[in-house]
């Protein structure tokens, strides 16, 4: 079993697609269910960001799962095949690992180091778990890949880059809270808009100047009673959006909040700046051609992303990255050993309980206890001398790429029994 890993991200496929491929909550959990119904995959795992939809899955055969799994996601995306293939990126084993530990970390972002990706692989890990889609084997992969960001945070200034989207949204936009007066409307109530609030109020931003719309009020008065900022009725949004001069959307919505009829009527010719998080995007394209508004969305983050320079620190990470890719796979090539190192030496235990007991039932009263206890020391030391060469060579091979060959070579020349090697990893039906 390995992990493989289908995916589309800003690296590889444009916003508008990106828009068709994202997952909202209840999506991303169905998609993980009907993943599972395939014969070669046994646990899944789906990420779906702002700028990013992944499925890891753990699968007993390469093609049978990736062709399944990457059928799905174009049936959800309503994608041919050969648009699919055009954006679309695969990973296995050892290339799947090394990008999920590089996407917690923040390498693989749209902006460099930012540090909500975070969040986002521990809420896809959470709920996986709470729908029982992921099992031993992506659980240990996803808990170690937590831990891998937070270590590239904690090591490293890479949070210098950008702590979030929110705060690339904010810088590409200008100096948003300079102005005392400036009213701010926060669209939407999920952990982005929350993320938006907390980042303006961090910046110095009076909560009486931030009003939140949603279309559940009682969410949006959530972030009433957390910030001390002001909910509105998703009923009065173009007459809050008439009095705001910087409008922050992340509804979640499917389709267009903002339309240029809509945005033109609010504004009559006075500033806008608009900051579009959404994924599908809340605000029409067009938007930004109207006179005094000023859009950041997505594809301006992405423009912006492409131009920034590697840090040392940025360089650091991954070096951390890299570090955990050979430690993750070397305790995984060593869980796979392990069982049948200690299955051979069960069987040598076992010939050797044997032999003393026949030798003994031969002799009967011709030897005192002393002489069976020195019997039986003399027996287990020739098995161990016997086995110690093997045993040692496959541990010291365990690193290399032949481990786990030698390891099935082992397990074929001392004729061990299948079912002895997996018990060494099962109980009560249970991997550990």
């Amino acid at each position: 079993m390995s992990v493989l890993v289908v995916g589309m991200s800003h690296k590889s496929a444009p916003v508008d697609l990106l828009e068709r491929v994202s997952l909202d909550t209840d999506a991303g959990v169905k998609l993980s269910h009907r993943v599972l119904e395939n014969d070669y995959v046994s646990e899944s795992v789906v990420i779906s960001t702002c700028n990013r939809v992944e499925i890891y899955v753990e699968a007993e055969r390469f093609h049978g799962a990736v062709d399944e799994v990457s059928r799905l996601l174009a049936e959800h995306a309503g994608l041919g095949r050969d648009e699919l293939v055009r954006n679309v990126y695969v990973h296995y084993d050892e290339a799947a690992v090394a990008h999920l530990f590089g996407v917690a970390s923040g390498m693989d972002s749209m902006i460099l180091g930012e540090s909500q990706i975070l969040g986002q692989v521990r809420d896809a890990l959470q709920q996986a778990q709470a729908e029982s889609t992921v099992g031993s084997a992506l659980n240990a992969l996803f808990q170690q890949a937590l831990r891998i960001g937070k270590r590239g945070h904690a090591e490293t200034g890479i949070d210098r880059l950008a702590p979030s989207i929110v705060t690339a949204g904010f810088e590409a936009a200008g100096d948003i809270v300079a102005d005392a007066e400036t009213r701010f409307l926060v669209a939407g109530a999920g952990t982005m808009s929350s993320l938006a609030v907390r980042t303006l109020i961090e910046r110095g931003v009076d909560p009486q100047r931030i009003w939140v719309a949603n279309r559940t009020f009682q969410r949006a008065f959530e972030l009433v009673a957390a910030f001390g900022v002001s909910a509105v009725r998703w009923e009065s949004l173009d007459v809050e959006l008439a009095g705001a001069d910087v409008l922050i959307t992340c509804t979640g919505a499917t389709g267009v909040v903002f339309d240029t009829e809509r945005v033109e009527r609010a504004t009559q010719g006075r500033s806008l700046t608009v900051i579009d998080l959404a994924l599908p995007r809340d605000v029409a394209p067009q938007v930004r051609d109207l006179p005094g508004v000023t859009v950041v969305d997505l594809d301006v983050l992405k423009r912006q992303a492409a131009n920034a320079e590697l840090a040392d620190d940025v360089r650091q990470v991954q070096d951390i990255v890299e570090d955990e890719v050979r430690s993750f796979l070397a305790a995984k090539t060593a869980s796979k050993v392990t069982p049948t190192v200690v299955a051979l030496r069960s069987m040598a235990t076992d010939v050797v309980s044997a032999e003393a007991e026949r030798l003994e039932a031969r002799l009967g009263a011709a030897v005192d206890d002393a002489a069976r206890k020195e019997i039986r020391q003399a027996l287990r030391r020739v098995a161990e001398k016997l086995i110690h060469a093997p045993t040692v060579r496959v541990k010291q091979l365990v690193d290399g790429p032949e481990g786990l060959t030698y390891a099935d070579a082992l397990a074929d020349l001392f004729a061990l029994d299948p079912g002895a090697v997996s018990a060494v990893t099962t109980v009560g039906g249970e991997t550990t």
